[in-house]
């Protein structure tokens, strides 16, 4: 029962990391593809005198990607309903051009002023509409959202990273016989701390296993069985293959740290 604790006491902390790592990983995804629809559902309003190219946005601003002209017939029609057609078409010769500029990124409200200003440099356009209050709001909560997370995360993790040192510190009392043993018989540190590299490397496989296992489950079962509709819309992006490695390579290097930092550290 003590053994089992022991790697239990392991094996928790190091996937309290794991999990860490992977809801970033998640996150990380999530939210790209989060701004990616927010980019893509964002446009600025923009009223030109004479027809431009959306070479001719990009000159002003590298940030502008494309441009969609509004169709100024359409726009006609619907002002000069019920008018005589002389009518129509003095209306429609009035107009000016009407534009959606959609950009490069999801950018900062800062940065949309500036966009803006650069518009408003050129004599040939009128107008230029940000809707920078309701972007605003969004690209905040989202920021916060994300900064919370990132918090939140590298707290758990430092205080796990914390037990998982104190578990090697355990085990190397367990072990300091032999180790004083080998060190008499003239054995450098590290094969010294040998079982300690070996112990703590299975426990951090199973680790990763667990946690691959624990995110798959939630991405095949349990998502699609409580009918949670924000999971199984982005279900590709709970898990993917390369993640196990990430968690391998995680697990190891989280290995070599404490190890090394509780054999280096009481070393006499």
């Amino acid at each position: 029962m003590k053994f089992i604790r022991n790697h239990l006491a392991f094996i928790f902390p190091m996937m309290a990391i794991l999990l860490g790592v992977e809801f970033f990983l998640v996150f990380d995804r999530t939210t790209n593809s989060y701004e990616k629809g927010l980019k893509e559902g964002y446009s600025m309003f923009v009223v030109t005198k004479k027809p431009f190219k959306v070479e001719e946005f990009k000159t002003l601003n590298k940030h502008i990607s494309e441009s969609l002209e509004i169709d100024k017939d359409r726009l006609a029609s619907q002002i000069s309903d019920g008018m005589s057609q002389s009518n129509a078409r003095e209306i429609l010769k009035e107009l000016p051009y009407f534009y959606n500029l959609k950009l490069d990124g999801y950018l900062k409200s800062s940065a949309l002023e500036g966009i803006k200003e650069d518009l408003m440099s050129s004599k040939d356009i009128k107008k230029v509409e940000t809707f920078g209050n309701s972007y605003s709001d969004s690209y905040r909560l989202f920021t916060f959202i994300k900064f919370i997370l990132n918090v939140f995360i590298i707290f758990m993790s430092l205080i796990s990273l914390f037990l998982i040192i104190k578990q090697m510190e355990i085990w190397r009392y367990a072990h300091k016989e032999r180790m004083q043993i080998m060190k008499v018989f003239g054995a450098p540190l590290m094969l010294r701390s040998g079982v300690l590299f070996r112990v703590a490397l299975i426990d951090a496989i199973i680790s990763s296993f667990l946690t691959s296992g624990a995110f798959l489950l939630l991405k095949y079962k349990l998502a699609s069985d409580n009918h949670i509709e924000i999971l199984t819309q982005k279900q590709n992006l709970l898990f993917q293959s390369s993640d196990f490695l990430i968690l391998i390579v995680t697990s190891i290097l989280i290995v070599l740290v404490s190890v090394s930092l509780v054999v280096f550290g009481n070393e006499e």
